[in-house]
């Protein structure tokens, strides 16, 4: 079975899904509105990170407070 990795960027068509726009400076505008990180290229090319994106989604504003962490301890304490 193959299986295909998603990239770690949106691409070109689902920020229009996103904001309802074509056009990026219009993508770019509903973005700056609505608090999305986003980055600019050189050619001006929209670039949004895919995990930001469904972090934003799902209603979680991404911070460094609730970034994944490690939640379990390695306990050696009874190792002999």
């Amino acid at each position: 079975m193959d299986w295909e990795v998603p990239s770690e960027f949106l691409a070109n068509e689902e920020p229009a899904t996103i904001t309802g726009y074509q056009a990026p400076s219009r993508q770019i505008q509903w973005l700056s509105h609505n608090g999305w990180e986003y980055v600019l290229t050189g050619a001006r090319s929209l670039i949004v990170g895919r995990v930001y994106a469904r972090l934003m989604l799902s209603g979680v504003k991404p911070s460094v407070a609730n970034e994944v962490a490690e939640t379990c301890t390695l306990d050696l304490s009874r190792v002999r």
